[in-house]
């Protein structure tokens, strides 16, 4: 962390040192963080790349794994440490508070939303291509970097084909009452 006037703290682990632990400040442990993004509760996310999990640090200094099971990687939806990653890199958030990674091991875009639900919502995983299309349609190669404007558009670094690819999730309709 880096204060206003430069001053720079770990915030959480410890350097060198790497593994799959959960704990206060110091006594967690990363292998390979690479991407971070803050909620509006003030909880920092780290894409945990080589554990293949999201990560939380809470304000208070409490380090736990968010989504999917460190040291344990693969292409699973599903809640919590139910699901898998292959190798998170990037970690964004829309206004609402849902949570897009780019999964680079996997190809694909993942939502996480704040209940801790993981759905694949762009490409499949481990068919790497370059291809345009919605959901399933759309292929990636080693997606990186990952923003969200206040649109809800998803804006991707697509590092493997050397793109910026963008995309909006579906908006649900409407029902009209006869």
């Amino acid at each position: 962390m880096i204060s206003a006037s430069g001053n720079v703290i770990t915030l959480a682990g410890s350097t060198g040192l790497r593994g799959t632990a959960d704990g206060f400040r110091s006594a967690a442990r990363f292998d390979n963080p690479e991407g971070l993004a803050v909620d509006s509760a003030g909880n920092v996310y780290v894409a945990d790349e080589l554990n293949g999990s999201i990560r939380k640090i809470a304000p208070s200094g409490d380090v736990t794994t968010f989504a999917g099971l460190t040291g344990q990687q693969g292409a699973a939806d599903g809640n919590g440490a139910n699901a898998r990653f292959q190798a998170p890199i990037g970690i964004a958030f829309d206004s609402s508070g849902t949570m897009f990674v780019s999964d680079a091991g996997n190809d694909i875009i993942r939502k996480v939303t704040p209940s801790r639900d993981v759905v694949t919502i762009g490409g499949v995983a481990r068919s790497s291509g370059d291809v345009d299309g919605a959901g399933p349609n759309a292929r990636f190669k080693s997606v990186s970097g990952i923003a969200v404007d206040a649109n809800g558009t998803i804006y991707v670094a697509d590092s493997g084909n050397d793109a910026i690819r963008a995309g909006a999730l579906p908006r649900p309709r409407r029902r009209s009452v006869r």
